[in-house]
């Protein structure tokens, strides 16, 4: 099963409108995180110019420094945190949080409002 259909179907289980990304897109990732920590966090806001909206770090708190995220275009996701590709297209506002054998996906509507 390639990742659309993977995304497709994670959409499907959430309720989501299917939005896909494009691998030019730009994304934020907090790369320094990624060191094994847990949980996995993304959330989404709407889509500004080249960014897709998501962004996402690891460990139990968002920091608020500027330089927490990095931008990175979407295609090298699969390089640096996988497990975040088949929640991609949830639309704008949605957000999860991934552990070990754990799975929760909701809709943040305050995400919306930039």
């Amino acid at each position: 099963m390639n990742n659309l259909d993977l995304q497709r179907r994670k959409c499907e289980q959430y309720q989501s409108a299917f939005s896909p990304v494009a691998d030019w897109e730009k994304c934020g990732l907090a790369i320094k995180t990624l060191d094994g920590r847990m949980p996995i966090n993304g959330l989404r806001h709407p889509r500004e110019e080249s960014t897709c909206g998501w962004y996402f770090w690891a460990g139990e708190k968002l920091s608020q420094h500027a330089g927490f995220f990095e931008p990175l275009h979407v295609k090298h996701l699969s390089e640096y945190c996988p497990v975040v590709l088949p929640f991609l297209a949830l639309e704008p506002g949605f957000r999860f949080l991934l552990a070990a054998e754990y799975e929760d996906v909701w809709f943040d509507e305050k995400l919306l409002k930039i």
